[in-house]
């Protein structure tokens, strides 16, 4: 697997700085010099691949308080038959990847990872174990994001309910280990997390795993 390239990390970690400052900085000229940098910080995103800068300068200002990594869950949910479940993203062109998003405010990461396997693919179940926690910048996820993100892969049992497609997903299926299909969503989720997922469900006493 390969980390994400040095000069996008270096220019989030000046995004970072240049947040924080704006953050808890007091003095004018300060607020003025981090505001000047988080353009720059931008700029060399937007260099390294993460969009377009007048874009990125937007989100970057809009971020507020002190910067932390986001939070990105997946439900990794098994049939009968031990195949995984995953839904098409109509956002990322109908690749295939794990029902999951953002983690929301107000509810822990378990649940948010629940509730996005119902959103996604009609499905309930519930959380038996956190098997993966990854830094997304050292995993080889593309294309390059905007922020630092940790993604949280649940080990999940199905309780209940039926294929559904949402405003997100265009189709649900169930794949078995050799049969895992090439068109993924690479910035959701890759191919040795998946088969790291599948390694969880034989082994349950496995650690958690994480980088």
């Amino acid at each position: 697997m390969e980390e994400e390239p040095a000069a996008l990390l270096r220019a989030r970690s000046l995004a970072a700085i240049a947040q924080n400052g704006l953050a808890f900085t007091r003095d004018p000229y300060d607020r003025e010099r981090f505001a000047q940098l988080q353009a720059i910080a931008a700029d060399m995103l937007a260099d390294s691949g993460a969009g377009d800068a007048i874009a990125l300068r937007g989100l970057l200002a809009a971020e507020q308080g002190y910067m932390t990594p986001k939070v990105d869950v997946r439900a990794a949910a098994f049939d009968a038959q031990g195949r995984i479940l995953m839904v098409r993203e109509v956002a990322d062109g109908g690749r295939w990847t794990l029902p999951g998003g953002w983690a929301d405010p107000g509810q822990s990461a378990s649940a948010c990872a629940i509730r996005e396997l119902y959103e996604e693919s009609g499905y309930t179940g519930r959380a038996d174990k956190l098997a993966l926690v990854h830094d997304r910048a050292t995993q080889g996820h593309s294309p390059a994001g905007l922020f630092s993100i940790y993604k949280l892969f649940f080990l999940c049992t199905l309780t209940g309910g039926a294929p559904a497609t949402s405003l997100e997903t265009s189709e649900i299926a169930f794949f078995a280990e050799d049969a895992i299909p090439g068109d993924l969503s690479r910035g959701r989720v890759l191919p040795h997390q998946i088969a790291r997922l599948f390694a969880h469900r034989r082994d349950p006493d496995l650690p958690t795993e994480f980088d």
